[in-house]
């Protein structure tokens, strides 16, 4: 069992944890309550942590959590059918649910 990383908070260590056990790799979530008791011990030992069970998913994990700290970077779209506009990460039109066009028909 590795730690993977240490979350800002348990609501983003759950979501990373999610993340990583979607992806195939078993996670989970520890020091979920130490928040309570900050100023009793150091409080970066307070935050929640991401830890895998198998040592050998740990670069695959970190690189992952890395994916999703980055922001999605490109252009927005807007919807050959409705119009509607959309940004970059998003694949499918919320409100018709038409599928993104490819890049080259931008």
């Amino acid at each position: 069992m590795k730690r993977v990383d240490i979350a800002p908070n348990l609501v983003i260590a759950t979501l990373w944890a999610d993340a990583l056990n979607t992806a195939g790799m078993r996670a989970e979530v520890f020091s979920r309550h130490l928040t309570s008791i900050a100023g009793e011990i150091p409080p970066d030992q307070c935050n929640p942590a991401v830890w895998v069970l198998d040592d050998g998913d740990l670069p695959r994990a970190r690189q992952l959590l890395q994916e999703l700290r980055t922001p999605i970077r490109g252009a927005l779209w807007t919807c050959p059918d409705c119009g509607e506009r959309h940004g970059p990460q998003f694949a499918q039109c919320w409100k018709c649910g038409h599928s993104r066009p490819d890049s080259s028909s931008f």
